[in-house]
């Protein structure tokens, strides 16, 4: 679920993952953020809209990097993925 305060469109889920990340999320994740060091993650969210990964912020060793595809910026998605990583619910 994504957290409280954000309202995002109806189909957008962002979520928090188990680490490590399933086959298919981290094939989502390695194709978002390619340099991330995917076997080092410390949290990990990704925004799902219809099944499709289109969202990930990656926190690792002291370093974190988030991407979102273009077409959904400025919706509220990267404020959600921000708050689940860091713990807020």
């Amino acid at each position: 679920m994504y957290p409280v305060g954000v309202s995002l469109p109806a189909r957008i889920r962002v979520t928090r993952p188990p680490l490590p990340l399933a086959p298919a999320l981290r094939a989502a994740a390695a194709r978002l953020c390619p340099d991330a060091p995917l076997d080092s993650l410390d949290t990990a969210a990704l925004a799902i809209a219809g099944g499709a990964v289109i969202g990930a912020y990656l926190r690792w060793d002291g370093e974190e990097v988030q991407f979102l595809e273009t077409g959904w910026r400025g919706r509220g998605i990267e404020e959600a993925l921000a708050r689940a990583v860091a713990g807020e619910s």
